[in-house]
């Protein structure tokens, strides 16, 4: 199997830290090698980034914060996913570009041409060969957040930020079905498991 970069997306509290999980045991018992990292951040920059965006005190604009984003993400590319995938190891981020289109733009109001630009000249055409895309309701996504930790810079926004984020990730995901795979994961646990293994043998490996 050539090495294939797969990211995990969603709003918060979708449930990604729950589902990486999921999907390094699928890598594991079928003894793939696999690198996980995660956006912003995979990097000493990155990570510097991550501190500096996610920081609730942090007063950015919306170009700065777009700019800081791609910044982390250039660097990711170059010190992590390609080299990795370049030496035959599969890739798996905690986000990747399609958290800049629904938090930047549908969020924050980017303009999408904006963020083109930006993913045109980091990115240089490349693409992940599959997105899944972890999809909960609002009213569960903000009831997980309150639940779970303090708050960073995004995840204190309003309600209807993040209902723009979550709408602008259902469109990207229906205009590319062939890389996403939407995953329902307001459901038992053992049953977004089932799904993502079949989708990563289904679409990995042909299963």
């Amino acid at each position: 199997m050539k090495a294939k970069f797969i990211t995990l997306d969603g709003i918060d509290g979708a449930g990604k830290s729950t589902n990486l999980a999921v999907i390094r045991e699928w890598f594991e018992a079928r003894a793939l090698p696999v690198v996980f990292t995660r956006e912003p951040g995979g990097t000493a920059l990155g990570e510097a980034l991550r501190e500096i965006l996610l920081n609730p005190a942090t007063h950015a604009g919306l170009r700065a914060e777009t700019l800081l984003m791609f910044a982390a993400r250039r660097q990711h590319l170059e010190d992590v996913i390609l080299p990795n995938l370049a030496n035959g190891v599969n890739v798996v981020s905690d986000r990747f570009t399609d958290a800049t289109f629904a938090y930047q733009g549908g969020g924050r109001g980017v303009e999408t041409a904006d963020i083109e630009i930006l993913e045109n000249w980091v990115q240089q055409g490349f693409q992940p060969d599959l997105t899944l895309l972890l999809d909960v309701p609002l009213e569960v996504s903000l009831a997980r957040i309150s639940a779970s930790r303090e708050k960073d810079r995004f995840e204190q926004e309003e309600a209807d930020f993040f209902t723009r984020v979550r709408t602008v990730y259902l469109q990207r995901a229906a205009a590319a079905p062939a890389r996403y795979a939407v995953i329902d994961s307001n459901r038992d646990k053992a049953v977004v498991k089932a799904e993502i293994e079949a989708v990563l043998s289904a679409r990995l490996l042909g299963e």
